[in-house]
């Protein structure tokens, strides 16, 4: 998205002449609730951003057992396939399907992709969201939460 006035957490976007920008980053569940959302500048390549968004998971309530902080498995697209995050992945014990570059084609994997296109569908409703009119990162990212909870409301409430 556009970032009119610049700021914190934006960049030169390589899709838009050079203008600044920013990028959501964003985790589901598996029916397309968000759990862990982040912003950054538009020319920060998407997997430098998937370790915040990890360690950004908040615990969850279980009716058995301890809390949970980590997914039961993770679906990636191409932008996250490199060895040092299959291996971080893979230390912290999160089962992971990341589809490989050059192998494997994005179909199989958009069976789980378009939950996120959905949620992130559901973010762009926001007219608030559409373009980024705060300079401070942080202002942003509250409009941003703000909207992942009423997304949340408006789908646990049907």
């Amino acid at each position: 998205m556009r970032a009119l006035k610049g700021g914190d957490l934006t960049g030169p976007n390589p899709v838009d002449r050079g203008k600044k920008g920013s990028k959501n980053h964003l985790i589901t569940e598996r029916s397309g609730l968000p759990i862990s959302v982040g912003i950054s500048g538009a020319n920060l390549h998407d997997s430098q951003a998937l370790q915040p968004l990890v360690r950004g998971i908040p615990p969850i309530r279980s009716r058995r057992g301890p809390r949970r902080r980590k997914p039961a498995r993770l679906h990636a697209d191409k932008g996250y396939d490199y060895d040092y995050l299959r291996r971080w992945l893979r230390k912290r014990g999160i089962p992971h399907r990341i589809a490989r570059k050059g192998i494997e084609t994005s179909t199989r994997l958009g069976r789980h992709r378009w939950k996120i296109e959905r949620t992130m569908a559901w973010l762009a409703g926001c007219r608030r969201l559409h373009r980024r009119y705060e300079r401070k990162a942080e202002h942003f990212l509250a409009f941003t939460a703000i909207t992942c909870t009423l997304i949340c409301y408006r789908r646990l409430t049907k």
